[in-house]
């Protein structure tokens, strides 16, 4: 599109940066690991880049795991804003069950890489004792339509900041994908995916930044 996003009707999605667990290729879901260096400069860049833009927020959602609350304060503190934030376990990362705490080389070793592969990018398979993508979706997507989105509705500028797995499920019906696209999305840390809505909740202009911690910014159109 290559557009700018008027300022009504805003909704932005962050995943949270780089964590500890990230770094070591290991099976997070709802462990609750730290950011590192890396994910704390990637939500600072992201927070300078949306203030870079002119958009502020009204109010701000995020999971239950502080890799996704520390990506929130840190962008609001670059931005300079102090808004209300509503902390909720439906915005968590997929249980990915007995994989968790995992190291990804290690899993495959153990039930195979075809089993591995199926578990991690299949939309309705779920690992042992976890979640599937669309078991995910199945909480996060309540929790968007009855929380969430009335807010953006109202006008209000919303910023939800939280896991790759959590946000597929809001990017799977904003941009209206199916289950195999969806689970061939990437979703990159510490960058800011900006929705303006149609009053309908369909959307009306989207746009992907993308940057770098040392604060470089370069629009992708999506």
């Amino acid at each position: 599109m290559g557009k700018e996003p008027r300022m009504d009707r805003v909704l932005v999605l962050v995943r949270h940066g780089q964590s500890e667990w990230n770094l070591k290729n290991l099976f997070t879901g709802w462990k609750d690991v730290s950011l590192t260096a890396v994910g704390i400069a990637e939500a600072r860049t992201a927070g300078r880049q949306l203030k870079a833009k002119g958009i502020a927020f009204d109010i701000g959602f995020t999971s239950a795991l502080k890799r996704a609350q520390d990506t929130m304060t840190i962008m609001l503190e670059e931005m300079g804003l102090r808004i209300p934030v509503i902390e909720d376990a439906a915005l968590n990362e997929r249980d990915y069950g007995e994989l968790s705490g995992l190291n990804k080389d290690d899993a495959r070793a153990r039930w195979s890489e075809e089993q591995v592969h199926i578990w991690r990018r299949s939309y309705d398979v779920a690992p042992p004792g976890g979640e599937s993508l669309r078991d995910t979706a199945a909480r996060v997507l309540p929790y968007y339509i009855a929380e969430i989105l009335p807010c953006v509705l109202r006008g209000k500028r919303v910023l939800v900041t939280a896991h790759g797995n959590s946000l597929r499920a809001l990017v799977m019906v904003l941009d209206r994908l199916g289950p195999k696209e969806i689970v061939a999305r990437e979703l990159a840390t510490g960058v800011p995916l900006i929705y303006r809505l149609n009053a309908d909740a369909t959307v009306a202009d989207r746009l992907e930044l993308a940057g770098s911690p040392d604060g470089a910014p370069a629009l992708a159109g999506a």
